[in-house]
Formats: structure tokens, sequence, C-alpha cells
């Protein structure tokens, strides 16, 4: 049949909702990494920076997207992620290093808000890189071993490992050498709780959006023959 290459892929299936998913997991992710400058200790010895109240959001939309649409959809959106955080970094730096008008005080309060440490973004961009496709996959391969049922044991399962993956690289990277390794493992352990306290929380809204997207998409993804390569950039699941 003219026009018919059977080398093309099929195209794939129009989802109602999945752009809405990756528009949020982007935007919170810029978040995370713009707020993460604040430090507070609201419960005596416990120290957390800003980002730990959004980088819950992320995991539980990486989440969501795996569940429904699987492993190969996530794996796209976390790569945008990504690169949304490096070029928003890079953008701060080159904003950073334009003088500033002589009638424009602010320029220490930039900096040490959007300041962007070069140690730091690389922290960040590799713990984010190794927590979100630690996520996805444990929770891609616990569907299958649960066989669709029992959805909080994935998600909270995915969750463990892949913030505890995203925590302790961050901190290492970030502050290993500035900070005694008591200190580090006090900020790590309060982030790590505190994140993991807000993902169980949500548990209830997870089980009501992911079961909307079921509905409303018709999709209900099972990666039994996935390519789970971070790298695999090329179209289709497999």
């Amino acid at each position: 049949m003219l026009g018919n290459n059977l080398d093309t892929p099929p195209a794939e299936k129009p989802h109602k909702c999945l752009d809405l998913l990756v528009a949020a997991f982007v935007a919170s992710l810029l978040v995370t990494g713009t707020v993460a400058s604040k430090i507070f200790a609201p419960l005596g010895g416990l120290i957390f920076n800003g980002g730990a109240l959004f980088i819950p959001i992320n995991y539980i939309l990486g989440g969501i997207l795996t569940e429904v649409y699987g492993y190969a959809r996530a794996r796209r959106v976390i790569w945008a992620g990504f690169a949304a955080a490096a070029f928003m970094s890079l953008s701060y730096w080159l904003v950073g290093r334009i003088p500033p008008s002589p009638t424009w005080p602010l320029q220490a309060a930039y900096d040490s808000i959007l300041g962007v440490v070069p140690r730091i973004v690389a922290a960040s961009l590799t713990a984010y890189f190794l927590g979100e496709f630690t996520n996805s996959f444990v929770l891609a391969k616990m569907k299958i071993l649960t066989r669709g049922r029992y959805l909080w044991t994935r998600t909270v399962g995915a969750a463990l490992a892949g913030q505890a993956m995203d925590t302790v690289v961050f901190i290492v990277f970030a502050f290993y050498g500035t900070q005694s390794l008591k200190v580090l493992a006090i900020i790590s352990l309060s982030i790590y709780f505190l994140k993991i306290a807000i993902e169980i929380a949500a548990l209830p809204v997870v089980y009501n959006l992911v079961n909307f997207l079921k509905r409303k998409e018709g999709e209900d993804y099972f990666d039994t023959d996935t390519n789970f390569n971070p790298f695999a950039f090329h179209r289709g699941n497999r």
C-alpha cells in the first residue's frame, strides 16, 4: 500500500492527561531546585531544606507515570526534567554573571538564593537522575511481581528506594568534607524521613489519581518486555 512504511513504528496511542502530568512534573522539579536553598529546623535537632517539601511530589508523579503509562514514557519525562533543571541552573548562573545596574543593590541577595555552585548543581542533577530512575524501575518491577495489586506496596517501596538514593547521593556529593559525618547523617535522615512521610500521607490522593487516569486513558501498562536502560532513547517501550 502506498505510504505504508513497515520500518516506521506505529503512532503512539493518544493520551488525554499525559501532557498535564509532564508539565506538573517539570514544574515541581524546578520549584524544588529553587527553594532548596532555604534551611529550617522546625523539630529541634532535625534539619530540612525547602526542597524536601516538594521533591516528594516529583517522586509521586514519577510513580504515577510509571504505574499508568509505563517505564519508557516515564523515562522520557525524567530526561525532560533533567534537561529543564540543567537549563534553569545555567540560566541562573548566566544572569548572575551579568554586572548589576548601579541602582540595583540586590546582587548579593540574588547570589545567596539563586547563585549557582557547580558542586551543588552536579550533586543535585546526579541525585535526581539516580533517584528518579530507581523509583520508576522499582515500581515497574514490583507491579509485575504483585500482578498489579497492592498499589501501596510498590508506591511506598519505590519511594523508599528512590528517596534513599536521592538523599544520600545529594548530601554526600554536595557536602562531604564540609561538615562532619554526624551532621551529614542527621541532615540525611531528617530529609529522608520527611520525604517518606509526605509520600505516605499522599497515598489516598495517589490511589484516586491512579484510578482516575486508568479509567480516563484506558491504560494500565505492565513493563514485561521493557528495556530498562535509562539511555534507551528510541521510540516505544522496548
